[in-house]
C-alpha cells in the first residue's frame, strides 16, 4: 500500500485511539497533531510522533499531509472539517458527522467540491461480530426482519459534563447524539429506511443542558419497528451497548461494552454454533471506543488510493443525524415525527 501522512486535530479522549491506530498500519505515518491545550497536543507527539501545533492552520497549510483526523467537539466537525477540505486533505471525522443536517449537508458539499474523500468514525461496523451479522443479514439467513432494539446503559460521572463542551447542545447534545449514534447508526443500517418515531428525554442524573436519558420507538418502512433505549446514569459503570436484531428465522444480540461480543445467536443452521461464538468472545474492550479504529482508519486510506467513498460515508453518517434529530423535534413537539428520508 502507497504510504499516507496523517494530522490529527483535536487530543482529548479519543485522539489516542487514533494515534495508536494510524501507528499499528503499515504505510500510515502521524506527521502532525494539534490541540488548543499545548500539553495535550506535546503528550500526543511524545507517544505517537508528529510535530504538535496548537493552531490547526499549521496543519492546513502543510503540503505533506494526506489525511486528516477530526477530534474536536463535535459543534466544531462541519467548520473544520470545510476547511481541511478547502485546504485538499481528505477529511476523517469522528462520530457524529455533525450536529446539525445543514453542517452535514454543508461538508458534504465542501468535500465534493474540492473533490476530497469524506469518511466518518463508526468504528463498530468493524467489529467482527457486526461485520457477520451483517452477512447473515445480506444473506436472509436471519429472514424477514420485524423487530430491532438497541441499549446504550453507560455511566458518566457529573465531572464528564464540565469540561466546557459535553453535553451542551451547541457542541455536544446528549446520550441520543453522542453516546448512542453508533447505535442508532446500527439500527438503520440493518432495519433500513425509518417512517416515523417518537421520543422522549429527560436530564434524570447531571446538570446538563442535553439530556443523559432518552427512549424512543420508530415505525420502519419495511413495516418492522424498533426500540431505542440510551443513557448515561447506570451507575457505577458502563453496562451494555447492544444492538438485537429478530427475523422469521433468526434472533440474534450483539452487545458487550461496545457491539463486540456475540451474546444470542440463535439462526437456523447455526444453532449448534451459538456456545462456541459465545466463548471465544468474552473480552470486553477496555473502552467503549472498542477495538476498531484502526479497522475504520485503515479503510478510510484504501478509499483514498481508489479514488472511492469509504463505506461509512458522509451519505451513511447524515443517515443517524437525520434520526436523532427527528427525536429531537418528537420530544419538542410532544408528538409522532415522520421522516422525509434524505438517502
Amino acid at each position: 500500500m502507497d504510504k499516507l501522512n496523517f494530522a490529527i486535530i483535536g487530543c482529548g479522549r479519543i485522539a489516542s485511539r487514533h494515534a495508536q491506530s494510524i501507528k499499528n498500519i503499515s504505510g500510515a505515518e502521524l506527521v502532525a497533531v494539534c490541540d488548543l491545550i499545548e500539553s495535550c497536543a506535546q503528550n500526543i507527539a511524545k507517544v505517537y510522533g508528529g510535530t504538535p501545533y496548537t493552531d490547526y492552520r499549521h496543519i492546513l497549510d502543510r503540503k505533506d499531509i494526506d489525511i486528516v483526523n477530526i477530534c474536536v467537539p463535535s459543534g466544531l466537525h462541519s467548520q473544520i472539517g470545510q476547511e481541511v477540505a478547502e485546504a485538499g486533505k481528505h477529511v476523517l471525522v469522528e462520530k457524529p458527522i455533525a450536529l446539525t443536517l445543514e453542517d452535514a449537508d454543508a461538508l458534504m458539499e465542501t468535500c465534493q467540491e474540492n473533490d476530497v474523500t469524506l469518511g466518518v468514525v463508526l468504528q463498530n461496523r468493524f467489529n467482527p461480530p457486526m461485520r457477520e451479522l451483517r452477512r447473515a443479514v445480506d444473506e436472509c439467513r436471519l429472514g424477514r426482519l420485524l423487530l430491532g432494539n438497541v441499549t446504550v446503559r453507560w455511566y458518566r460521572p457529573q465531572a464528564y459534563y464540565e469540561d466546557g463542551w459535553h453535553g451542551t447542545w451547541s457542541m455536544d447534545g446528549g446520550a441520543l447524539m453522542n453516546q448512542a449514534i453508533h447505535h442508532i447508526d446500527a439500527l438503520l443500517w440493518f432495519l433500513g429506511e425509518p417512517q416515523s418515531v417518537f421520543a422522549y428525554t429527560a436530564t434524570l442524573a447531571h446538570k446538563m443542558e442535553a439530556e443523559d436519558t432518552g427512549i424512543a420507538v420508530v415505525r420502519f418502512k419495511s413495516g418492522a419497528l424498533g426500540v431505542i433505549e440510551a443513557s448515561t446514569i447506570t451507575y457505577p459503570e458502563n453496562l451494555e451497548g447492544s444492538l438485537a436484531l429478530f427475523g422469521e428465522k433468526g434472533s440474534v444480540k450483539v452487545g458487550g461494552t461496545a457491539l463486540n461480543r456475540r451474546l444470542i445467536w440463535k439462526i437456523d443452521g447455526q444453532l449448534e454454533l451459538e456456545q462456541h461464538l459465545l466463548a471465544r468472545e468474552a473480552v470486553d474492550p477496555p473502552t467503549v471506543y472498542g477495538f476498531s479504529h484502526q479497522e475504520q482508519i485503515a479503510e478510510m486510506m484504501a478509499a483514498v488510493l481508489q479514488d472511492r467513498e469509504p463505506s461509512t460515508s458522509g451519505r451513511e453518517a447524515r443517515k443517524s443525524l437525520q434520526l436523532v434529530t427527528a427525536l429531537y423535534k418528537s420530544v419538542r413537539e410532544g408528538k409522532e415525527v415522520f421522516l422525509n428520508w434524505h438517502q
